[in-house]
């Protein structure tokens, strides 16, 4: 867990599954945040890396940019990445932007596992 100016972000490791989960708000301050939990995350190399969003209720092109970049960084050490959990205004964020067609983005943790 990791609370630094606000973001917490739990990681949680099991059967090579990480799930990152951020608590508060991915904006241009917090963003960091994310990016450096994730980058420490990638460098383990998992099979599949999941960002569970349940308790994100806001996030702006900052922390978009934060999951585009997890999403290249995952491509390159062919680790699947997927989300999960998303609340209704961020999901409206990827959707707008057509991003829901790059992500793999489910509805539940179970549907992430498996996916």
């Amino acid at each position: 867990m990791n609370d630094r100016g606000g973001l917490e972000v739990h990681i949680d490791r099991r059967e090579g599954v990480t799930i990152v989960q951020p608590v508060g708000d991915v904006d241009l301050s917090q963003s960091p945040v994310l990016r450096s939990e994730l980058h420490g995350v990638h460098a383990e190399k998992p099979k599949r890396l999941i960002v569970d969003l349940r308790d994100v209720p806001y996030m702006d092109s900052s922390g978009v940019a934060t999951l585009v970049e997890a999403m290249r960084d995952a491509r390159k050490s062919r680790t699947e990445l997927v989300l999960c959990c998303m609340q209704e205004r961020v999901r409206s964020i990827f959707e707008i932007a057509r991003l829901d067609a790059v992500f793999t983005i489910v509805d539940d943790l179970d549907a992430a596992m498996t996916v």
